[in-house]
């Protein structure tokens, strides 16, 4: 319970929604294929966010989390996600999108 209740604070401290986002994305299963820093079955959150630096994908990518899709990141598909909300769905791109 204190742990959880220092991560909350850290995060609203450091204004931004991070641990929910990895949280949510641990808990939807994002995390099966992706990892922060390094690639697994699909690519490192890290890359996704240096390749669309500048760019105005919120709404592209939040419908391929929810859609899946194929191509960008090589052969292996990415599966629709259909258990993600909308509202989450763009809760973890933006997330993703703000790693550095």
């Amino acid at each position: 319970m204190k742990k959880m209740m220092l991560t909350a604070m850290i995060a609203a401290l450091a204004g931004t929604p991070a641990l929910a986002s990895q949280e949510l994305a641990q808990k939807k299963n994002c995390m099966v294929c992706h990892a922060i820093d390094k690639k697994v079955v699909g690519p490192a959150y890290r890359d996704v966010a240096k390749k669309y630096t500048g760019q105005d994908v919120t709404a592209k990518l939040t419908i391929k989390v929810r859609q899946g899709g194929s191509g960008v990141w090589g052969a292996v598909p990415m599966p629709a996600n259909m258990q993600v909300t909308d509202a989450e769905a763009k809760q973890l791109v933006t997330w993703v999108l703000s790693i550095k």
